[in-house]
């Protein structure tokens, strides 16, 4: 398996347009299961709006929910969208950078199936949300969440848009992009150690080989984590925030977003 460096806890800023600023977000936490395990969510949404509407699910970095999601699904929320964090490891499992971390995405990274029912778990409890519209459903993913959006996917979900932000690309099963059913954006740092060129080709390949339609985009001068706020600004160390890269890769998220399952 290659090697993947997670980021830091923390949040992201980003500018919302003052259009959304009386938007009345409701957040709640709750319990969902896979299997026999108890999982802990997240969810956001416009409390003023009615009826149905597109959704995003969300999936966390390699420590698990933190306030970077909570702050990324509120600013998804506040542009119309119910926006839910899921849970792969398990209600109150949340390792600590880096060690602890690497070993439990470990776990789900080795173990593919396991990683997919916990995805397809997630994308079942946000589909039973009465707000939600489950012909407009987006998954976005950030660092091993990008693994969890992409797995979705693979599993031949019926999600029309998955965006992964700096997130892990590589896949021991490349014939199952053929179950894609969604538009694809990557976002990634063009300087990112923890994603090797190889990895970044042989997804490309992968996508290529699928005839899926792929946007990749790439950010100059970005290291890995690049949307998370505490991950410092050392561009020597693996990981490093960019507000610049973390900005555009919000801009590039909504407007996809936007393309895919409207607002």
């Amino acid at each position: 398996m290659k090697r993947f460096v997670a980021g830091a806890l923390g949040v992201l800023a980003v500018v919302v347009s003052a259009s959304f600023a009386s938007a009345k977000v409701a957040t709640r936490s709750f319990d969902y299961k896979e299997g026999d395990t108890i999982l802990g969510g997240f969810i956001a949404y416009d409390d003023a709006k009615k009826g149905k509407r597109p959704a995003v699910l969300m999936f966390a970095q390699y420590t698990g929910f933190s306030e970077h999601e909570r702050t990324n699904a509120v600013a998804l929320a506040k542009l119309g969208y119910v926006v839910m964090v899921a849970d792969v490891y398990g209600k109150g499992i949340n390792p600590p950078a880096p060690k602890a971390a690497a070993e439990e995405m470990g776990k789900y990274t080795k173990n593919r199936p396991l990683l997919r029912a916990r995805a397809k778990a997630g994308l079942e409890r946000l589909l039973s949300e009465r707000n939600v519209d489950p012909a407009r459903i987006a998954a976005v993913g950030y660092c091993f969440g990008g693994a969890g959006a992409l797995e979705l996917g693979r599993q031949g979900a019926d999600v029309k848009a998955i965006v992964s932000l700096h997130g892990t690309l590589w896949n021991p099963t490349p014939a199952d992009a053929a179950n894609i059913k969604s538009k694809v954006l990557i976002l990634h740092g063009a300087d990112d150690p923890a994603v090797a060129p190889a990895e970044v080709d042989a997804f490309k390949a992968e996508m290529k080989d699928a005839n899926i339609d792929l946007t990749f985009v790439a950010y100059s001068q970005t290291r890995h984590s690049f949307s998370i706020a505490t991950a410092g600004n050392d561009n020597t160390k693996n990981s490093a925030y960019n507000e610049r890269s973390a900005k555009r890769a919000f801009a590039a998220m909504s407007d996809f977003l936007q393309e895919t399952v409207g607002r």
